[in-house]
């Protein structure tokens, strides 16, 4: 299969009256799914770790990022490494979270300081031509971001300040730093992490056909989509209804989308974050971490509780409807589709910024 050829039958300069989804095959071709682990993961800001989990001398985080492993840090500042041995290649800390005064392999013992350096290769007397300065663990970029440490792991992309754009000063308005971390559930969706994108930048088409619950709590007369950078943002009023929707989504309700795979949903004093991350070319996890304002009374573990419920039933609704896409994707009833004006420029815009890396 030529690849090139089925990147290019996308056409990005047509405008959102003229365009069509990319075909069917950038989600269901696992030749376009690795070429996107070297591209789009490889090659943007992502969120590796809170920042709260990387709060004390010694924290680490040992996660994985465009499948490569990788390890953040917190020592006199937080640094990110590839999570590899410099001497065979063994993964150093375990995934996962926890507390260090160093990073110690667990293959050769081979110790590493909180920056990085290599300071300690037992039973290494008589090896020539060695240099500990010059085998320490390879860094990544990593830069913080409101609550959230981002990494890159191309060396040459713009900052992560010029990569978010004006969504820095969008989401400064608001205040998330008021908000505090409560609780991470996660999902595995049988689907290609684009689907996840493309529903949730759909411009609320499907909410009051699959979201009924969530739509009673909705305004959908005032449904906004704007698109800016690389950011899409849905913006829509609540309404007051005595519902447990109603009831825990107040204010006006903001979902933002920042390529290629970061969510922000945002309410009077809660925040939803949720991260799309591919497993393979038909499976994909969602993270969700939710966050509310300690200040306001009236968000009890009871509230909280509610809150996740409600936003787990939405969740159960959105797996269903992508699953059927992924099948439908894969069936030789359908290769392209068209956009909604007046709804789907997010999608548009996704689809033209995947085609900027797929094709460079």
């Amino acid at each position: 299969m030529d690849i090139k050829k089925v990147i290019a039958q996308y056409d990005p300069t047509n405008p959102l009256s003229k365009a069509s989804t990319p075909p069917s095959l950038w989600y269901t071709e696992p030749e376009i799914a690795k070429l996107e682990i070297d591209t789009v993961f490889s090659n943007n800001w992502l969120i590796a770790a809170r920042i709260d989990q990387l709060a004390k001398n010694g924290d680490y985080v040992a996660t994985e990022i465009a499948k490569q492993p990788i390890v953040l840090v917190k020592g006199e500042s937080i640094k990110a490494f590839y999570n590899v041995c410099r001497h065979h290649g063994a993964q150093v800390m375990e995934t996962g979270t926890g507390c260090t005064r160093a990073l110690t392999c667990p293959y050769h013992a081979w110790s590493y300081k909180l920056n990085g350096n290599l300071c300690s290769t037992p039973k290494f007397d008589g090896v020539e031509n060695f240099n500990k300065s010059e085998n320490g663990l390879i860094e990544v970029r990593c830069e913080v971001w409101q609550k959230w440490v981002f990494v890159c792991l191309n060396d040459n992309a713009p900052s992560l300040t010029e990569f978010l754009g004006s969504l820095n000063s969008e989401i400064s308005a608001l205040q998330p730093e008021s908000m505090s971390f409560h609780q991470r559930v996660s999902y595995q969706l049988n689907c290609n992490w684009k689907v996840y994108v493309d529903n949730y930048l759909d411009g609320g088409y499907h909410v009051p056909i699959l979201h009924k619950g969530l739509n009673s709590a909705l305004d959908g007369k005032l449904y906004k989509i704007e698109t800016k950078d690389r950011f899409c943002l849905q913006s829509c009023p609540t309404k007051k209804r005595d519902n447990e929707f109603s009831n825990v989504r107040t204010g006006t309700a903001r979902y933002y989308w920042q390529y290629p795979n970061l969510m922000l949903n945002l309410y009077d004093g809660i925040m939803g974050i949720m991260i799309v991350e591919p497993i393979s070319v038909d499976k994909c996890v969602v993270i969700f971490d939710y966050f509310f304002d300690n200040s306001n009374p009236k968000f009890t573990a009871e509230f909280r509780d509610n809150s996740v419920t409600v936003a787990n039933k939405i969740q159960d609704e959105d797996t269903y409807v992508c699953e059927s896409v992924q099948r439908g994707l894969a069936s030789k009833g359908y290769d392209t589709g068209r956009l909604s004006v007046e709804k789907e420029a997010g999608e548009h815009l996704f689809h033209k910024l995947l085609f900027t890396d797929l094709s460079s």
